[in-house]
């Protein structure tokens, strides 16, 4: 009975966790004209609100720890009319160098994993994380002291371990 009581016990958390998990809302499977307040009902509040020339977006992000950020586009009626998971590749290589500035990136990818400065650069650099396929990456965007993008550079984002290395 002792060694039973273990395996019962574990399988029932394990169910537990698929049940939890089958019920937890995911911003993509939001359907299209869904009322903004159904929507903050399922996934709770974002992480912030940007307005838009014709609505509001709510953006849902998992950064620091995860690799994406979700868009919903509401129009002035408050109906649901885009989702988009922006952290992609594609979506970070069409950034417009030296049009876009601070105020785009937050409405469009929100807050960077991290800010950092370096020696050859002369204002921040802007590092978000997302995942290509199934490969973790990360997206450099660097800043000019004004506040303008200048340029993107990407880079593997290689684990913390000893796998695979010489």
């Amino acid at each position: 009975m002792a060694v039973v009581a273990p395996r019962v016990l574990r399988g029932a958390a394990v169910l537990a966790l698929v049940a939890g998990l089958a019920g937890c809302a995911v911003p993509s499977r939001e359907p299209l004209g869904t009322p903004r307040a159904q929507v903050l009902a399922r996934l709770g509040q974002p992480t912030s609100v940007h307005p838009l020339a014709l609505g509001e977006r709510l953006m849902y992000s998992q950064l620091p720890a995860g690799t994406e950020v979700y868009n919903l586009d509401f129009d002035a009626a408050g109906r649901l009319v885009r989702t988009e998971q922006v952290l992609t590749q594609t979506r970070l290589e069409s950034i417009p160098l030296d049009q876009w500035a601070v105020a785009d990136l937050l409405r469009t990818f929100g807050p960077p994993l991290r800010v950092e400065r370096v020696a050859r650069w002369n204002g921040d650099i802007w590092t978000y994380r997302f995942k290509q396929g199934s490969d973790p990456r990360f997206a450099h965007v660097h800043l000019d002291p004004s506040g303008v993008v200048r340029r993107i550079g990407f880079t593997d984002d290689i684990p913390n371990t000893d796998k695979g290395r010489d």
